[in-house]
């Protein structure tokens, strides 16, 4: 069997299951508007929210990174053994989404769009994904010569071992545990608490009796095939509390600081933790830097 893929998470779905009280009260059912606006200030600093701790975690990017050197490296071990070994295809940098959109709530852009439903993957996510389910395809005979019968064996422990030797994998549970207390450690500050009555009472006016961001989110009512004229209503006038009542801009101050204090409390493991990450990131590096520069070479001397 092949590794599971990679799926990025956030603390922010482990808060989601902590709210199990969401209040559902009655809804505006109207038809949205078509959104045509530029993004709001609020939306641009979502899509840029960077947070102290992001530094101890890889981003999709470099995660992928990782994979496609270890790709490289598993093809020349998979040839070797007579088998063909496709690369997976990569994802544009404009396909992946920042790593904190959605942090405390509906991020602008996207609920206006498509309500609290995760957006449409992109083409370029689409066909890295399609390649993952080719590989959980392929014949047993393949697939033991690539992950051996652990799945952590075969010619993936061997690309591994030469890309970084006996370097264990990056161990996020560090970060996981850190940022998920944070999280919700400063939804508990005074000021966000503040700020987070402030959009009750905004969304209360608008016909929307959610206690706060995330509930709305996870509302059983936005369990639909596609958003609903309903779920778009709800979403705007949360975008558009969130604005009024500065909720994201105080939480993500309030969360700041908490993980600044957090970083110097556990220094030591989480210095560890990333240099073990730097370690596989810059293997990873030079071996595509590599891959590039011969694939350079070939194509001149093919001309």
């Amino acid at each position: 069997m092949p590794p599971s893929r990679t799926r990025t998470t956030t603390a922010l779905a482990a808060l989601f299951l902590a709210i199990t009280t969401a209040c559902t009260a009655a809804e505006h059912e109207s038809t949205p508007a078509t959104h045509t606006t530029a993004p709001s200030p609020a939306a641009r600093q979502a899509k840029r929210l960077q947070l102290p701790l992001d530094a101890y975690a890889s981003t999709v990017a470099e995660t992928h990174l990782v994979e496609d050197a270890q790709d490289i490296l598993m093809r020349r071990c998979m040839n070797d053994l007579g088998m063909e070994w496709k690369a997976l295809p990569r994802v544009a940098a404009q396909d992946i989404e920042p790593t904190n959109l959605g942090r405390y709530g509906a991020d602008e852009a996207g609920a206006l769009r498509y309500g609290y439903h995760p957006r449409p993957d992109p083409s370029s996510v689409v066909r890295r994904n399609r390649a993952w389910d080719a590989r959980e395809a392929l014949p047993a005979e393949v697939q033991r010569a690539a992950y051996g019968p652990s799945g952590k064996g075969g010619c993936l422990e061997a690309a591994q071992h030469q890309l970084v030797g006996d370097t264990a994998p990056p161990d996020y549970h560090a970060f996981n545990q850190l940022t998920g207390t944070a999280l919700e450690t400063s939804r508990r500050a005074p000021q966000v608490r503040d700020a987070l009555r402030r959009w009750h009472t905004c969304m209360t006016k608008a016909g929307f009796g959610y206690p706060e961001p995330m509930a709305a989110a996870v509302s059983e009512r936005w369990k639909t095939d596609a958003p609903t004229p309903a779920e778009r209503a709800t979403a705007r006038a949360d975008v558009a509390c969130q604005r009024s009542s500065k909720a994201m801009t105080i939480w993500a101050a309030a969360e700041t600081r908490i993980q600044r204090r957090m970083i110097q409390q556990n220094a030591d493991r989480l210095h560890k933790a990333k240099a073990r990450k730097d370690r596989w990131l810059s293997a990873a590096r030079r071996v595509l830097k590599h891959e590039g520069r011969t694939n350079h070479q070939h194509h001149v001397s093919d001309r």
